[in-house]
């Protein structure tokens, strides 16, 4: 049997038993991925909120590099910071305390059929938009149409492409059909954002650029300095307030972002005052650089904050498309050359755990060899795979003692020299056309050398030359989306129920397709049948063994040199706030913030 045979075989195994979804019978006002709602239709509000918080006083944070337009939604420019989170509410709201649940935010309710091949959303009749227009189901129509198009970005077509068509059923309800059976596709649906069709005046969508936006939404912009910061004011005629999904959110009366060229001045502007909340990536700042006297004080605090979130994975990502990363052994020689203990050490001050997987931290990474469920995955489609990929999955090398760098440098030019490379009299390391093994790795901020020059130094033990690249984020951006680049840092954020956006990370389709997020390049036809298979499972236990197949090829691939991560956020913010209890589980820290934090009355 021919591979592309096996994979429509693997095709049609993986669509059996589809039939897990949730709510299948009549409108809901909630639906979940595989279980029940938390929260009855009796809800109040969310656990993680304080339906009491108080409303008014400012919260200023910070952007950084620059912007040029207030459309998130196309592919040319950067937005301004807070677009999407502020000014486009969608048709159903996340909640952070479980896996995967939907509830009617824009949409009243929910009805997801029962043969799981189309879903109803009803608006509710109170939804507005902020110019107080009423919103219907063919500004749904309309959004969905839009973000669809050319002129929008196009991980949109990626991410609903098993939407066959809307349809207007109602001056208030749409019926989404769908090509075929797909996990999340009715749940993904409901972070749909709606914007009004009067938005721009009837331009051409990708010619909206400085036009505020008409949507639902729980702030309005009060002030642009282009470039430098964005004001918005909480919307007084937001007509979703207390909705259940909405209650103790949204509390800022103002919200403003001050953009910043560089991490040290962003850090210095916070220490100084110049912006009140900020979330910190790098070990080094978090460790000596939150430290003053506005500490000492009590008027800034520092803390972390713990979450249950998937992590994903970061790291050193190779494209493929240039010829120089296309032999897996020279990626794999690539990841043999960083010596992750020493930098924890030295530099990061033993915050961090090494990332092994693309979904670390959770029960969807593979471990030791595939188990039955794994190989009855596999199995049919061995013909495209390395053999190795029925052995042990592969761990990010180690140089805690037994072992070395000095081994892991030897294994690597081992693999290096199979791959025709050889160290030549000048200590560089070159082909058999006498041409030297080197490369950029492009990035967008000086901090990332901190990453990234111990690796290169042991890169240069291989004789392989290495050339940093700072750009500014809109170049940087420009870059990436045309895939004109050889290395530079990936991150592959995880939900707890991934879906469609592994065609936009890893698809072939994607690879082709410029903005996309498959940064890697990677064009496989087995990875395409391990994704759709994963996007028809029909139980958790299914969606498990699906992500822990793919996870084990992607990892065989070598297409990142993982970097690592912390199950925690680290931030610093003004005393003036108040902050909820508990914490959510799954949730991001800025958007957290601003949906939930307030300033305390006394402090305003």
């Amino acid at each position: 049997m021919r591979l592309s045979q096996k994979i429509r075989l693997l095709r049609a195994v993986l669509g059996l038993g589809l039939w897990f979804f949730s709510q299948a019978a009549g409108a809901a006002h909630a639906i979940a991925w595989g279980e029940e709602p938390r929260y009855g239709p009796g809800f109040s509000h969310f656990d993680y909120v304080n339906p009491e918080a108080p409303r008014g006083g400012s919260a200023v944070l910070n952007g950084f590099g620059s912007f040029d337009k207030l459309n998130p939604f196309t592919l040319r420019g950067i937005a301004a910071a807070g677009l999407s989170e502020l000014m486009f509410d969608t048709l159903a709201e996340q909640s952070w305390d479980e896996p995967f649940s939907m509830y009617g935010l824009i949409a009243r309710d929910m009805e997801f059929a029962a043969d799981g091949m189309s879903i109803t959303f009803h608006v509710d009749p109170r939804a507005r938009f902020n110019d107080g227009t009423p919103i219907t189901a063919e500004d749904v129509r309309y959004s969905f149409e839009t973000l669809l198009s050319r002129q929008a970005h196009p991980r949109y077509r990626n991410y609903f492409a098993d939407v066959r068509r809307a349809v207007v059923t109602g001056p208030l309800s749409i019926r989404f059909e769908f090509h075929r059976l797909n996990h999340e596709l009715h749940m993904i649906l409901g972070q749909l954002p709606v914007f009004s069709r009067r938005w721009g005046e009837g331009k051409p969508f990708d010619k909206i650029v400085q036009d505020a936006p008409i949507a639902s939404s729980p702030y309005l912009i009060d002030g642009v300095d282009w470039g430098r910061g964005i004001t918005y004011r909480r919307n007084p005629d937001y007509w979703a307030a207390e909705l259940p999904a909405r209650r103790g959110m949204y509390n800022f009366e103002r919200v403003v972002y001050k953009y910043f060229k560089d991490e040290f001045a962003r850090l210095e502007g916070f220490k100084a005052g110049e912006f009140d909340w900020l979330a910190e990536n790098a070990a080094k700042n978090w460790a000596r650089g939150h430290v003053g006297p506005r500490f000492e004080r009590g008027e800034l605090i520092k803390r972390e904050f713990a979450h249950s979130n998937a992590a994903g994975l970061q790291g050193f990502g190779l494209n493929l498309r240039r010829p120089l990363f296309r032999d897996k052994r020279v990626r794999q020689a690539l990841t043999l050359a960083m010596d992750f203990e020493w930098m924890n050490r030295q530099l990061f001050y033993g915050q961090y755990t090494r990332s092994p997987s693309y979904f670390t931290n959770s029960d969807m990474a593979a471990s030791g060899r595939p188990g039955p469920e794994e190989l009855a995955v596999l199995e049919p489609l061995r013909e495209g795979l390395d053999p190795a990929v029925f052995g042990e999955v592969p761990v990010p090398p180690s140089t805690a003692l037994p072992s070395s760098l000095r081994a892991n440098l030897r294994q690597a030019l081992r693999l290096l020299e199979e791959a025709g490379w050889r160290i030549g009299d000048d200590g560089r390391l070159r082909n058999a056309q006498g041409q030297p093994f080197e490369f950029e790795i492009l990035s967008y901020s000086k901090a990332l050398e901190r990453v990234a020059v111990p690796w290169v130094r042991c890169l240069e033990k291989l004789g392989i030359a290495v050339r940093m690249r700072v750009t500014d984020p809109a170049l940087y951006q420009k870059r990436l989306d045309d895939f004109d680049f050889e290395v530079t840092v990936v991150l592959f954020g995880a939900s707890q129920t991934p879906g469609n956006e592994l065609i936009d990370r890893f698809s072939s389709k994607a690879a082709l397709e410029r903005g996309s997020e498959n940064y890697l390049g990677i064009s496989d036809p087995v990875v395409d049948a391990l994704i759709e298979g994963l996007l028809r499972s029909g139980s958790r236990r299914e969606l498990v063994v699906a992500a822990r197949a793919l996870d084990r090829v992607l990892r065989h691939g070598y297409y990142v040199v993982p970097h690592f991560h912390i199950a925690s956020h680290r931030v610093s913010y003004d005393a003036k706030f108040g902050i909820p209890e508990p914490l959510p589980l799954y949730y991001g820290a800025e958007a957290w913030m601003l949906k939930t934090w307030w300033v305390r009355p006394e402090a305003r």
